[in-house]
């Protein structure tokens, strides 16, 4: 049993679920994540520009990022993620995937897969009324995007958008600010 157990810590930390008991990374606060009360898919979709992110492997050496998001026709939502490498002319690089709505209620809770079975928490934590913003991470702290329908957004709103993530308690000085054209 006890080589079970082991096995099971593993996958925690390899596959990083957000089930497993380990405390927030780059939040002050062990208070659960809150999300958004209600997401409208159809307005989401479309391009979003990566403004600043939490450092990542997948992302490594990342500039120029952005994600769109689209409709199947089994209400999955395609997501194609584009960056360039290095410079704003770098090598192009594109991964496609594909997210579930967990929390059908809020439509807020999402899981995100690039590579079955893995799978990742997408939750929506803050979003502006007009959908020119969001805020999107998950449970365990270690992934956190600020996301806009523009390459730029206003000192003014970053400003906002870094008072948000500080009362959710993240840590705002951790961000990495991405290059955009």
């Amino acid at each position: 049993m006890n080589g079970i157990l082991r096995f099971f810590a593993i996958l925690c930390v390899a596959v990083g679920l957000a089930n497993c008991d380990t405390p927030p990374v780059n939040r002050t606060t062990t208070q659960p994540l809150q999300t958004v009360n209600q997401v409208d898919l159809e307005r989401y979709t479309g391009v979003w520009f990566e403004i600043a992110r939490y450092e990542n492997s997948f992302e490594r050496d990342c500039v120029a990022v952005t994600a769109t998001y689209s409709k199947n026709s089994d209400d999955s939502i395609k997501v194609v993620n584009r960056c360039r490498h290095q410079t704003l002319v770098g090598e192009e690089k594109i991964s496609e995937g594909r997210a579930s709505v967990v929390d059908m209620q809020s439509n807020a809770r999402l899981s995100v897969s690039f590579f079955w079975p893995f799978s990742g928490d997408y939750w929506v934590i803050g979003l502006a009324e007009d959908y020119s913003w969001a805020l999107v991470g998950e449970p365990t702290g270690r992934y956190l995007w600020i996301l806009s329908r523009t390459s730029h957004l206003t000192d003014e709103t970053k400003a906002h958008l870094i008072a948000k993530l500080i009362a959710q308690g993240y840590n705002t000085k951790a961000l990495h600010w991405t290059l955009q054209p």
